[in-house]
């Protein structure tokens, strides 16, 4: 064999498998037929966050005078915030390659296909291994209507020189709302299409509720209950085809909008073009491959990490889901990566962040009798001058007869960075009364989490 580990993408998953048993002794090689960093550091995470601070800066600059400070605001140049995010991900990749480089992991460049269950054909050269692990991640799905094929997808918006007037987003995940936020930020006209009747399905209903009226305040057009049928582009416009139905009645009715680009983000599948997975046997569904609580596949000696098992689609569960295949096959350290609980943000503005159950899923798998819950909802002192703003909300689902911490919920500024601290003691079984013995730090936002009763 060539290799002891071959692994196929250089995104999130696979460099911490790479890394990780180089570190072990393996001699590893990574094959990636686009850029190294994958969908976090290259089109995802990593640029989105970007953008989401330069959008900020409009809130910050409309509330700058009620802070005694007196700047002429002349909005935002779109085309030099896009370059200098672009700057970045160009020097993000580089510092990845040359860790690769650094670990003795040789970087193979090209699309991947199977030959055979330990062979891996890269254009004319094929090389073989011991164990493959294959983490070649997710893409952007488009709608399966006439016109499917036109706009963007998130990718796409990455690669953009400069920002439209307007645009029209389809969706209501993550993604969807995200990129609403920012691009609302930056000056553009957001109208979003949702087929539901709520955005963001997976997460606190309540909390949602606040995050879409925060939305619409910052001008975001949300448009519920419509199903897209078509897009067309006629001219400098670009126009959804929709049938609305209204949560409160049987009827329908046909609409149409328009805006001068469209962004279909209306979901992600795993990247298994080329592949050519059945040339090894492997077991795989439509949008995933399937694997067991050590990331097998069912052919033992081949593995799949993050997106493309389409379980929990987040870069540090990806990481981690590496970092175990490597530890299991390379050190003789059994361990399974804990899939429940898993901290989550929403980077729209305000920002949504979680961990553990929301109020809905507790009440389902508990009981609505059995639940406890706690909830603080103020204007954050950073508001109070310009006397504007979004709002904050905290809320804790607790166990009546425990009084263990099921879940952690907030929406406001900065509330990625405070659930991660409280991810740690919901992960350790922390109860109410463990909280309520916490000592505030005031004035703070996340102080509310330990003072509510």
């Amino acid at each position: 064999m060539d290799f002891d580990l071959l692994v196929i993408g250089a995104g999130s998953g696979g460099l911490a498998a790479a890394k990780r048993a180089a570190r072990h002794g393996a001699k590893v090689a990574i094959i990636e037929g686009n850029r190294v960093g994958g969908t976090c550091v290259i089109r995802g995470c990593v640029p989105k966050k970007l953008l989401v601070y330069g959008s900020e800066y409009k809130e910050t600059l409309q509330n700058a005078e009620s802070y005694g400070w007196d700047i002429k605001n002349n909005g935002c140049n779109s085309q030099v915030l896009l370059a200098n995010v672009r700057k970045e991900v160009d020097r993000l990749n580089q510092i990845y390659i040359k860790s690769l480089e650094s670990a003795g992991i040789e970087l193979i460049t090209g699309w991947a296909s199977f030959v055979d269950a330990h062979t891996i054909k890269i254009g004319e050269r094929c090389v073989s291994a011991s164990n493959i692990l294959i983490a070649v991640g997710g893409a952007p799905t488009r709608l399966n209507i006439p016109g499917g094929e036109l706009g963007w997808v998130s990718d796409d918006l990455f690669e953009a020189e400069q920002l439209p007037e307007s645009i029209l987003i389809i969706g209501a995940g993550y993604i969807a709302c995200e990129f609403a936020c920012i691009l609302a930020g930056l000056g553009v006209k957001v109208t979003q299409i949702v087929r539901k009747h709520r955005l963001l399905k997976e997460f606190d209903t309540e909390l949602v509720k606040s995050v879409e009226t925060e939305m619409q305040e910052l001008g975001i057009k949300l448009e519920f209950g419509c199903s897209p049928n078509s897009i067309q582009k006629q001219e400098n416009n670009y126009y959804v085809n929709c049938t609305r139905n209204n949560s409160d009645s049987t009827a329908s009715e046909q609409l149409s909008f328009n805006a001068m680009a469209v962004l279909q983000a209306a979901g992600r599948g795993a990247f298994l073009k080329n592949l050519q997975l059945e040339a090894a046997a492997i077991t795989h569904e439509k949008d995933r491959i399937i694997v067991n609580e050590y990331q097998q596949t069912n052919i033992a000696h081949i593995y799949a990490v993050g997106d493309v098992t389409n379980r929990v689609n987040l870069t540090p569960v990806a990481i981690d889901e590496g970092r175990a295949v490597a530890d299991n096959v390379f050190a003789g350290i059994k361990r399974v990566v804990n899939h429940e609980i898993i901290a989550t943000a929403v980077f729209t503005q305000p920002e949504f962040a979680c961990v553990g159950l929301s109020e809905d899923e507790a009440n389902n798998r508990f009981g609505i009798e059995n639940i406890v819950i706690y909830k603080a909802k103020f204007r954050s002192l950073q508001q109070a001058l310009p006397a504007a703003g979004p709002r904050c909300i905290l809320k804790l689902v607790v166990a009546k007869t425990s009084n263990q911490i099921l879940g952690c919920h907030m929406v406001g500024n900065h509330a990625a960075e405070i659930i991660q601290m409280a991810a740690i003691a919901v992960g350790m079984g922390a109860t109410k009364a463990d909280f309520d013995r916490t000592m505030a730090l005031h004035p703070s936002i996340s102080e509310e989490f330990v003072t509510m009763v």
